[in-house]
């Protein structure tokens, strides 16, 4: 088993990583709480899969259980699905000592986040994230949000769980896209701060490959994002390098309103793009794109768009990172070093290019 401590002071937590985890989290969460109650939030696709599990393992921990399953996707993660689970949460009469567990990958996982930190202003909760996705990114860190009808995330706050249970003994149900589709964040860490972890990425020929190697390229990923985390909990500084992709990445996602192109797919587009206009620009040392591609096929993730720039320009002007007339890109300088990049947004069309 591996584990992780996430320094944060008072909000300081332990990532732990371990195959056959979730039929031991019931007595992991016993040790780190209080509570009666326990809420689970999970989607209607993993709740066949695991919602008996789930509910065994921590009603044999003294808890009682209730599981709320919204329905599976990204257009669940609205004001009204989050509505309707404070409703859940209401009808069974949780208190503020009581405690939610997401058992979901990220959409559930953001929302049921969000629900915590906003339900009788604040509960405490635990994340099981049961796609590569949430394991390596979404439930590390603390980010917790909605989705706007303007936006992605766009009603959000930061509120740290009180422990992370990775099981990756849980990806052997997810098809084979959505495990690519998580992977470009693995990726995506490997370009930013993570030579090595990039190198795996280029070794691998084949899945059973990547099956050997996907404990540590989790470890690789978790330990990365936790070094940036820890640095800039509130995501003022540092921590905005862990948007590589994400600019155009959040904009290919609304254009086609979140139902065309996974976030992994999105994030492989944007890092491909974004890199290969930086390197023409002399930022980027030449033959990264081509390397970034490279790892991109092996795992049948997209690298182009047919959309034209001025078409995604206005929807990257909903950016979370645009502060008035300036907008921040993360860019690489090379494969494991990345920079922050604050440009004014009449300059975008500089850095996005489709054609």
């Amino acid at each position: 088993m591996a584990a992780i401590n996430v320094d944060l002071g008072k909000d300081s937590y332990t990532i732990e990583i371990e195959r056959g985890l979730i039929h031991r989290v019931g007595e992991k969460i016993r040790a780190l709480t209080k509570a009666e109650k326990i809420a689970v939030i999970t989607d209607d696709h993993v709740e066949p899969l695991y919602g008996n599990t789930i509910r065994t393992v921590l009603t044999k921990a003294g808890f009682d259980v209730r599981v709320i399953a919204i329905p599976a996707g990204e257009t669940s993660k609205n004001l009204q699905v989050l509505s309707d689970v404070y409703d859940g949460l209401s009808e069974f009469d949780m208190s503020r000592s009581d405690a939610i567990v997401t058992l979901s990958g990220g959409v559930p996982g953001d929302l049921g986040g969000f629900a915590a930190a906003t339900y009788m202003r604040g509960i405490p909760f635990f994340q099981i994230p049961t796609t590569i996705l949430a394991q390596i990114d979404s439930s590390v860190g603390g980010k917790v949000a909605v989705d706007l009808p303007s936006g992605k995330n766009l009603a959000g706050a930061f509120y740290q769980p009180k422990g992370v249970f990775i099981d990756p003994d849980l990806l052997k149900t997810l098809p084979p896209r959505y495990i690519h589709d998580g992977l470009a964040e693995a990726v995506k860490y490997g370009c930013i701060g993570d030579r090595e972890l990039f190198e795996i990425f280029e070794s691998l020929e084949t899945e059973e490959d990547l099956d050997r190697h996907i404990e540590e390229i989790i470890l690789h990923s978790v330990l990365q994002k936790t070094k940036v985390v820890e640095e800039d909990e509130f995501d003022t500084g540092k921590r905005q390098v862990l948007n590589f992709g994400h600019t155009i990445g959040h904009a290919v996602e609304r254009y086609f309103h979140y139902s065309t192109f996974t976030h992994g797919e999105g994030v492989a587009i944007g890092m491909c793009l974004m890199t290969e206009q930086t390197e023409k620009m002399g930022i980027t040392e030449k033959g990264t794109a081509s390397r970034i591609i490279r790892v991109l096929h092996k795992l049948s993730l997209p690298t182009s768009i047919a959309v034209p720039a001025e078409e995604l320009i206005p929807q990257i002007m909903h950016d979370k990172k645009r502060r008035g007339k300036k907008i921040t890109l993360v860019v690489l300088r090379r494969i494991g070093e990345a920079e922050l990049l604050t440009i004014d947004t009449s300059e975008l069309p500089k850095y996005i290019v489709t054609g």
